[in-house]
């Protein structure tokens, strides 16, 4: 790649993830100025003409792209800057749809003897009907992130009914097998791992509010387990970052269950707040934040 001197960073968007992406932004867009780039901050909009004008006028080396959720990390904005041939730093935009979309993910991951929860796939319909798998189960939506509209049905006295009727009537979701134990957390940069966290939080699991507010949940790193399955919960994360075609920087969520673990799912563009785990994962491996987003804007490219 050419000597890269002006970077823009596209932040905000119209997703339900838009404060964690202006976080991210705000990090990101500082440390580049540190290290010495022009930069150009956009908050993107659904006005795809009016963006398409703002590069044109900023002329970008590359994208740094701290969008989060929908249209942001689910190959949208990835094949627009695919069209245009601004590099961007983060996965391609097959590697962001499939990453996106849980189910299918799921069926990479399986093929690539990763272990992953059972699941279905199901409408609002098939769960007012009946149980699609057996309590304990968690409905998740197919593509959000940050554990948006993650919701979990333990026990068979619970009344599920008000947990369905705050959901889409049209959009279907996966419901997977609730795996209790501890929740575990991997960073692939590049092709790899930066070490396993492990995370405890008060709430019932590492919800939204657990992810981004201060104090919302205590991290641990390197994780206390047993050596052999910190090993093999690293590799399968490589494992998962290969499955889907990710470069990068990704990061993976386990859950271990006594001795076994599952893999939940992957996420392409992690976040980069005060409270994110890649930041904290790269600076216990000796890496600093602002060597992390020098390496991001070097590893930036677009596909054909």
């Amino acid at each position: 790649m050419k000597s890269v001197k002006k970077v823009v960073v596209l932040e905000g968007g119209f997703s339900n993830e838009r404060e964690v992406s202006l976080d991210t932004a705000e990090a990101a867009a500082n440390a580049l100025k540190e290290l010495g780039f022009h930069i150009c901050r956009i908050d993107v909009s659904r006005n795809q003409l009016a963006l398409l004008k703002e590069l044109d006028k900023a002329k970008p080396d590359i994208i740094f792209n701290a969008l989060h959720g929908k249209y942001g990390e689910d190959g949208c904005i990835q094949g627009l800057l695919d069209m245009i041939q601004i590099p961007y730093t983060g996965s391609g935009r097959s590697a962001s749809m499939l990453s996106m979309n849980k189910p299918l993910a799921k069926k990479m991951f399986e093929e690539a003897k990763i272990p992953v929860a059972n699941s279905s796939v199901c409408t609002y319909d098939d769960l007012v009907l009946a149980d699609p798998i057996a309590r304990p189960f968690v409905i998740k939506p197919i593509d959000e992130g940050s554990s948006v509209g993650v919701r979990i049905i333990k026990t068979k006295q619970q009344n599920s009914t008000e947990h369905y009727n705050t959901m889409s009537k049209e959009k279907p979701v996966m419901v997977e097998k609730y795996i209790p134990g501890r929740e575990l957390t991997v960073s692939v940069m590049g092709n790899a791992p930066l070490a396993i966290t492990e995370i405890t939080t008060r709430s019932n699991f590492y919800d939204y509010s657990a992810k981004y507010k201060t104090g919302g949940s205590t991290h641990i790193i390197p994780a206390d387990i047993p050596t052999d399955i910190y090993e093999a919960v690293l590799a399968a994360a490589v494992s998962a970052h290969k499955a889907l075609g990710c470069r990068g920087i990704s990061r993976a969520d386990f859950r271990l269950n006594k001795s076994k673990f599952f893999l939940l799912e992957i996420n392409t563009q992690p976040g980069l707040t005060k409270t994110s785990l890649v930041p904290e994962q790269a600076n216990y491996r000796g890496i600093s934040f602002n060597d992390l987003i020098k390496w991001m804007v070097d590893k930036a490219e677009c596909d054909e």
